[in-house]
């Protein structure tokens, strides 16, 4: 795979350079495994050519199945609101069941639940980014 996602996107075909950006976004949440959750501002570092708000807007277009969509929260811990209302309490219900639990805010324990990225061997064989864990700095 080339490192140039632009390339990516003409090489299969896609639409549009956005396009072969949100397969890479897909890419990284479809490596967050059940009962763990990662921050947007994670994704789009572990991607390395998009910004948090760019890993929503790759969410809010899914039309594709077995991408866990529902193991991405905000970095306070929280399901985000939706722009058209509706699918918070249901992201809240499918990470309950995977035995993400919540704090009486709200908030998940990244301490808990956090994911800590994909390992090194598939970061590299996808040329994407190792991240540093958003929970671990210092705010």
């Amino acid at each position: 795979m080339s490192r140039d996602w632009r390339l990516n996107a003409r090489d299969r075909g896609d639409a549009s350079p956005v396009a072969g950006v949100y397969a890479r976004i897909y890419d990284v949440i479809r490596q967050i495994p059940p009962g763990r959750v990662a921050t947007y501002g994670q994704i789009a570092a572990i991607e390395g050519h998009c910004t948090a708000r760019m890993v929503g807007y790759a969410l809010a277009a899914l039309e594709q199945d077995g991408v866990p969509w529902q193991r991405v929260i905000n970095g306070q811990g929280r399901v985000s609101a939706r722009s058209g209302g509706g699918g918070t309490s249901r992201q809240r219900l499918k990470l309950m069941e995977e035995g993400v639990r919540f704090d009486p805010r709200g908030r998940v324990d990244f301490g808990i639940f956090g994911w800590e990225g994909p390992d090194f061997g598939w970061i590299r064989d996808h040329d994407m980014f190792a991240a540093p864990l958003p929970w671990t700095a210092d705010r």
